[in-house]
């Protein structure tokens, strides 16, 4: 077992053949900071290129699993906008998405809520699967910023445009039942139980041969990847960034975006 200290803002620990990647500022309800958006790709790629590793796992550190961008260093500075991709241009290595390119499966661990960016993060797994305190919610619009990590194309292939619509033009909140009835996780379980069931998905993959998971997995992508769909978010995310974005604004709305995200 590999382990990193538990002071990090990302931990990544190897066990069995799984490498689980946690985001770990509780505090602050796991929002995505530079310094987490520098760390989360190093450590999926230093899973995805580890013999010793089949399967990685994202999460969150109780209670959230990741309340999207850090609004308060998005007002500040926009730092965890401009340079991550966030924006829909392709990061640094070349891929669109919050992501580095990965070969291996990669399924998100939802313990809590997942808001905006931290549901992208979600959508941008193979598949989910979700504590019984998840929720879900697109509040893109109501931040004051547009998806650049493909949320118009993976929330629709999820729930169908006209349910993906809603979520984004409303910005109210999914539970973890709703979330399984329409397709956008895979199940639902106890809080308590979360970890130890992905594992055993996880372990499910591993009992397989892996030349096989990984070409299937290549070909979902390749059939569901819908490049041109990408192309436009990135297009108008750019264009909305470069015409309206605000930081003060942003900054003016983070105390009642957070409030509404705790009595939903």
């Amino acid at each position: 077992m590999t382990t990193q200290p538990p002071s990090d803002v990302v931990l990544f620990e190897v066990s069995e053949r799984i490498a689980t990647i946690t985001i770990n500022r509780p505090a602050a309800r796991n929002a995505l900071s530079s310094e987490v958006l520098r760390l989360l790709p190093l450590f999926m790629k230093q899973a995805d290129a580890d013999d010793a590793v089949d399967v990685i796992v994202l999460t969150g550190a109780d209670p959230a699993f990741c309340a999207g961008l850090d609004l308060k260093e998005l007002g500040d500075t926009g730092a965890n906008l401009g340079g991550t991709g966030a924006d829909g241009t392709p990061n640094a290595d070349g891929v669109r998405g919050p992501f580095p390119f990965v070969t291996k499966p990669l399924i998100a661990a939802v313990n809590g809520v997942a808001v905006t960016g931290g549901f992208e993060l979600a959508l941008n797994a193979d598949f989910i699967i979700a504590s019984e305190h998840a929720k879900f919610g697109d509040t893109h619009a109501r931040v004051g910023v547009m998806p650049g990590w493909g949320l118009t194309v993976l929330l629709p292939q999820a729930i169908g445009v006209r349910r993906a619509r809603e979520m984004s033009f409303t910005g109210n909140f999914m539970d973890a039942h709703e979330a399984l009835s329409l397709g956008l996780v895979n199940h639902v379980v106890a809080h308590s139980e979360l970890m130890s069931f992905t594992r055993k998905i996880a372990k499910d993959i591993i009992g397989n041969e892996q030349d096989g998971v990984t070409q299937i997995r290549r070909t979902y992508a390749s059939n569901n990847a819908q490049t041109d769909q990408w192309a436009t978010e990135a297009t108008d995310a750019k264009a909305w960034r470069k015409a309206t974005f605000d930081p003060e604004i942003v900054a003016q709305r983070r105390a009642r975006i957070m409030e509404r995200g705790r009595t939903q």
